[in-house]
């Protein structure tokens, strides 16, 4: 099931086009789907903006007060790589962002959706390289990434998930994901929490009928009938819930995930075509990016020491200097170290 399929589904409940303006609503139709993914990551980044608050952040977290990190010269060198590969990957994002035509921020889509994915996706292998998880396979990274999320990792703005068997989703640090989502941008909280609830349920049911159909597909694995001994076609409740361990758990890392849409389908096109705030969609992912890529850098800045992260910064690349880099180093990390506590070990 493609990601437009899969929005298409959360729509069927709208009003008929109104016969009066069958060219306008049916533009706005084909739309739709674009819509519904624009609302959703406006809405993550809505819900991140609100609930950012002083009593939300790191430094509170029992986690992140206790993350400590051995490491060589090796490790750090591969962890400098990662933030090198996360930030030039963000610089290119945001120089997307920053042109703002209309016309070509649409056509951008085509690059700036797996930019999006990738700058997050190399900022989070660098914390996990100092939290002892060292790979690049993306199905134990998102594995090690829910199992953090789930372990309060993250701060408030990020940290809630989806968890249950098909037909079974529980939201979890989400108390609105339960009302109806509608088709308009976001405004308040209930409208961002619902919006991010479908996403969370919709992503989550993507994943089980793709795990469903690797398991059925391998003769190994493949859950069979007792009378005919062949693999089972139609699943009940009892057969998802065998598979829900195979799910991990549902995060925005997840979400994040969606944005991976192949440039061959016409998928990509039909966001394209779409009739939709361009601009806005990629000040949204960008917002969304900084804050995750933020919390990334605070954790690796712990593990390596700020003294060396702040030499890291100073003497990064040409293009990279006096940037969003080291206004995020100002702003957002060194606030959540003080001198006047030893578990940090540094002096601010």
């Amino acid at each position: 099931m493609t990601n437009n399929e899969q929005l298409n589904d959360n729509i069927l409940h709208l009003p008929v086009a109104d016969e009066a303006q069958p060219q306008h609503d049916e533009a706005w139709r084909k739309s739709i789907p674009a819509q519904v993914f624009l609302n959703y990551f406006f809405a993550l980044s809505y819900h991140i903006r609100e609930a950012d608050d002083a009593t939300g952040g790191l430094q509170h977290l029992p986690f992140f007060r206790a993350h400590q990190a051995e490491l060589t010269d090796a490790d750090r060198a591969q962890v400098e790589k990662y933030l090198h590969s996360c930030w030039s990957t963000e610089y290119a994002l945001r120089a997307t962002a920053d042109l703002g035509d209309e016309d070509y921020l649409r056509n951008a889509l085509h690059w700036t959706f797996p930019q999006a994915y990738h700058a997050v996706m190399a900022g989070l292998q660098a914390f996990l390289h100092t939290a002892g998880v060292r790979t690049n396979n993306p199905s134990l990274i998102r594995r090690e990434v829910g199992r953090l999320v789930v372990r309060n990792a993250y701060p408030r703005p990020v940290s809630f998930y989806a968890a249950g068997s098909y037909g079974d989703f529980s939201i979890h640090r989400l108390p609105l994901a339960g009302y109806k989502a509608g088709l308009q941008i976001a405004s308040k909280a209930i409208d961002a929490q619902a919006q991010i609830g479908q996403f969370l349920r919709t992503t989550r049911k993507q994943k089980a009928v793709a795990v469903r159909q690797q398991v059925q597909g391998n003769p190994t694995t493949a859950i069979r009938s007792q009378k005919t001994g062949q693999p089972l076609e139609k699943w009940n409740a009892q057969h998802w819930q065998q598979i829900t361990w195979r799910l991990g758990y549902t995060t925005i890392f997840d979400l994040l995930g969606r944005l991976r849409i192949s440039q061959t389908s016409r998928e990509i096109e039909r966001y394209v075509e779409s009739d939709i705030d361009f601009g806005l969609f990629h000040h949204s992912l960008l917002d969304i990016v900084s804050y995750l890529n933020g919390v990334h850098e605070t954790y690796v800045a712990k593990a390596l020491g700020v003294e060396r992260y702040r030499e890291l910064v100073a003497n990064l690349p040409k293009h990279l200097q006096h940037g969003f880099v080291e206004e995020r180093l100002r702003t957002r990390i060194e606030p959540n170290f003080t001198e006047t506590d030893p578990q940090m070990g540094i002096a601010a």
